[in-house]
Formats: C-alpha cells, structure tokens, sequence
C-alpha cells in the first residue's frame, strides 16, 4: 500500500508592531500552533502552517504585555500584530497609584494636529482610562463606552440603569471597574462592554477605582472607605470615616490616603483597614490626594488652599488661594501644580510650597492638573485647556475646548477632554 504524501505546509507573515507607536518590533517571540520565530528588524517573522485559516498566535516580547488573538490568513498570507507598552498606557485615574497625575514615559507635546473627535452624549466630569488602543469613559448619564484610539469609533456603549457617574474607571485584566452615582460598583467585560457583575454600595460613589491584586480601593458619600475583593466579589474590609468622601484613594506602598469633608487625610493600611494616622487641612478635602518622595499634597475645597504632609503624618506647608481648590494636584520634577476656583494655573516647589509661576486661564478651574512630558495641563470653566511648559511657566497650548479634568492618552496620542467631546491629538512634527 503506498504511503500518502506528507501535506505540504504553506508559510504566513506575521508583523508585530507596536501598537501605541505604529512601529515594528525587533526580536518579539511569535507562535503559531507547533510553529515559532522571532522577528527581524522590520518586526516580520515567517511561520509554516499546513493551511491558511484562522489560527491563534502569541506574541512576547521585552517591555510589552504577552498577547495572544486570532489572526486570519484564509484570503491572504499576511496580518499584522499590535503589541503594547504597559508604562505607555493609562490604566486608572491620575495615571499611577499614587495618583500624582503626572505619565512620565509618554513623549507626546504641543504644537499638536487633532486626529479625531468624538462626541460623549453628556458631561464627562472626569478623564479617560487608556489602555491597549481603547479609551473607556463614563459620562453624567451614566454610560460607559469604549472608544478605539486610532480613529474614534465607539466600539461598545454600556448603560447603567440609574445614571450619572463622576468618576473615571479603571481597566483590570481583561474588566473595566467603573463606580456610580447610584451607589453601585459595575465590572464589565473589556471587549463587549457585558456586565459581568455588580456590587452594591448604597451610596453614591464619586472616588475612582485603584486595583492592587485584585482589590479595589474606593470612598463613598456614607463615609466609608471599601476595599473590594474582584474576584472573591466580596468586601474584605469597611474603615467608616463619619464623613462624606469624595476623594479618591491614593496608594503608596501598603498605605491608602484618603481625604474626607472633615477635612482630614486619612493613611490607612490597606491590608486591613485600620487607621495608621490621621491629620487635619482647614476645610473640606473634594479632590484626590497625590504622593511622591515621601509627601502628600492634599487639596481642600472650601478652606482654598493646598497642604503638603510627610507620609508618616507631619504637616510641612500650606498655600492659600483665596477660592475653592477642588483640583487635585499634579506632581512632577519637584513641582506640585493645581488650580484654583480664581482662575490661576499654580506651579510650587514641592519642598516648600514656594510659588514658581502662576499663569492665569480666565475660568474656575475645577479638575486635576495633569504633566505629560514636561507640560502641565489644566482645563477651566472658560471652555479652554491650557498647556505650560512645567519649568518655566511659558504657554505652549491654548485648545478652545475645555471644562474639567484635561488630558489622558497613550504613547501615540493624547486626549483632550471637552465638556462632552474627546479630542484626540497628536504632534505635528513626527516622533523622532
């Protein structure tokens, strides 16, 4: 009986960019079922396959997140793969868990072109969360949409029963955690936008979420502080502060520091809940306080001022503005930067509390300071989103849309955030 021939094997490209970037990727680990390689310079690799049809591929390479997806090579022998830079992603509000609003790998900066824009159906109070090419966000209906970052498009909408949200999510794994104004927390599927699950709180929830191994620590209006197990869906622990918070969480280490309107900073362990200390501003604390090199800058809104702690709780100094500061600051270089509700963009030293420039933006200005590669943004109730360059105080941009919290993005574009419209923008001269 004669012997059957062997099936001939057929070879496909595969083209790992990066995805963020638009840029190949040298010497990334491909698989395709038995066959593997690893790219050359212009980011291809050559695999055999015994036919063209859809089949699994996994890419790893250095600096990026593993990734595998489907790839289809029936009606031609080629298919590109993005990859993503975990450091040039946005993941959760204020951009690290220590919420000082400041991406230090992203190297985007004016004079910039838009790309896209898109509208959001209602108020977008707080920013965007960015990761693997998509945008999610909430808006004051109550709806989160996911929104792709190359040209715009809406790729699912997910609706709330009750409305209204005043916090951006957070992207976990392969979920989005957003918080509502209705008192519950919604985990949705990051692909489809499906809910997979909810928890109820009771009381509204204004505090974004941070996720550290799978617990979300969030305040909400009934004075408490929650720390959510995602994947147990149970609370592993409840700290009742007696006030209303709005603040969200900021986590430095095995601490949490929380604001409340008693107008103190709570540092919680968040492990367990349990109060480690606990110091007072001179009213209430609205925004989210930020750490960096051993400090705290907490911003309070009714006593008009910004304060500077040591994380062990020693009060070091204090600006006074005359207005409301319901921004939360930025920290950057040594430098705090927040607005005021007198319209005055603040740069400070961070030692000190020193001012180092000032730079008016003719509105309130309500929501975060954000840097990203060394300019600070701040956006303003005269519908205007101002750019200055963080060292010298020079303006570099001046985008006639504006209102809240300004800016968030990824390593390839930036997002500008309207009153309830995205702008996606990016430089004018290329990336060298």
């Amino acid at each position: 009986m004669a012997k059957r021939p062997k099936p001939r094997s057929q070879r496909v490209l595969v083209t790992v960019l990066d995805g963020d970037l638009r840029r190949p990727v040298a010497r990334a680990h491909v698989r395709l079922g038995r066959s593997a390689g690893v790219t050359n310079r212009h980011g291809d690799v050559f695999l055999r396959v015994r036919r063209r049809t859809a089949s699994l591929v996994s890419v790893r390479a250095r600096g990026y997140s593993p990734a595998t997806r489907r790839l289809w090579f029936r009606r031609r022998p080629w298919a590109q793969f993005p990859i993503y830079q975990p450091r040039l992603q946005w993941p959760i509000y204020g951009a690290t868990p220590t919420r000082t609003e400041a991406q230090t790998r992203i190297r985007l900066r004016p004079p910039f072109r838009m790309v896209w824009s898109q509208g959001m159906g209602s108020l977008i109070e707080f920013p965007a969360v960015v990761s693997n090419g998509m945008a999610y966000i909430g808006n004051a209906r109550g709806q989160v949409r996911a929104i792709s970052m190359r040209n715009g498009e809406i790729a699912w909408r997910h609706v709330t029963p009750n409305g209204k949200m005043a916090a951006s999510p957070a992207v976990y794994g392969d979920e989005i955690v957003a918080h509502g104004m209705d008192g519950h927390v919604w985990v949705l599927d990051r692909s489809s936008g499906r809910l997979r699950w909810h928890y109820t709180v009771g009381s509204p929830v204004e505090s974004s979420p941070i996720v550290r191994h799978g617990v979300d620590y969030f305040g909400s209006w009934n004075g408490n502080v929650y720390a959510l197990d995602l994947r147990r869906h149970r609370v592993r622990w409840v700290h009742r502060s007696g006030y209303k918070i709005t603040s969200s969480a900021a986590l430095a280490g095995s601490t949490l520091f929380v604001g409340d309107y008693g107008g103190r900073l709570l540092a919680l362990s968040a492990r367990t809940g349990r109060l480690r200390w606990s110091a007072s501003v001179n009213g209430r604390i609205y925004g989210t306080p930020a750490v960096s090199h051993g400090r705290v800058f907490v911003p309070s809104s009714d006593g008009d001022s910004l304060t500077a702690f040591s994380t062990r709780g020693t009060r070091l100094w204090s600006i006074h503005t005359g207005s409301y500061v319901y921004s939360s600051p930025a920290v950057w270089g040594g430098r705090v930067f927040f607005g005021s509700y007198n319209g005055v963009f603040y740069c400070v030293s961070a030692a000190s509390g020193h001012v180092l420039w000032e730079v008016g933006t003719g509105g309130p200005i309500s929501g975060a300071a954000v840097v990203v590669d060394g300019v600070a943004y701040a956006g303003s109730f005269a519908h205007r989103i101002v750019g200055v360059d963080a060292r010298t105080g020079r303006v570099l941009l001046r985008f006639p849309h504006g209102h809240y919290v300004p800016v968030s993005g990824n390593g390839g574009r930036l997002l500008l955030h309207g009153y309830s419209r995205l702008y996606a923008v990016e430089p004018r001269r290329p990336r060298r």
